[in-house]
């Protein structure tokens, strides 16, 4: 997206200041360069701020408002959710078009050789990003503490 971190960091809390966004948590990416973007959110006092660690594991662990979830848990989640109906895009939302064709593009891969299991985009050049903030946010709101999810954000564009 080429957006520098501390523009979407300022952008993001603007967006909570300007509507009733305070009282509702902001769930984070904090996997990889997602850690820095969590810092500079910490740093500048955003509230209700709940950052997430996706990994390769098996188990989930917290510590305060820091999870570390495994990437098949949001993945067979957001499964879940999706083929239920209990999530729904509207048709009018921005993105929706970009977010269905991460959908359609997403894919589950297990080695032969290893049986270990991978989540992303089938091909080269496709993201997951939207996925990825969806998924977060969706498992947040259904496993983490409580409350409404009303914002996910996924500061690692191009991460496949």
């Amino acid at each position: 997206m080429g957006t520098p971190y501390p523009v979407v960091v300022d952008h993001v809390q603007a967006l909570r200041e300007r509507g009733s966004l305070l009282e509702h948590p902001l769930v984070v990416d904090a996997t990889g360069v997602g850690r820095p973007v969590v810092d500079m959110l910490k740093k500048q006092g955003v509230r209700r701020l709940v950052d997430i660690t996706i990994t390769g594991g098996d188990s989930v662990t917290s510590s305060g408002a820091s999870y570390r979830v495994p990437k098949r848990d949001l993945v067979g989640l957001l499964q879940v959710l999706l083929q239920s109906g209990r999530l729904r895009f509207a048709a009018g939302l921005p993105l929706v078009d970009t977010l269905v064709r991460e959908l359609l593009a997403f894919r589950v891969k297990i080695s032969a050789d290893t049986a270990h299991d991978s989540y992303g985009a089938w091909r080269e050049g496709s993201h997951d990003d939207l996925v990825l903030a969806v998924a977060l946010a969706a498992w947040y709101a259904e496993k983490g503490q409580t409350g409404r999810v009303v914002w996910a954000m996924a500061p690692t564009a191009g991460r496949g």
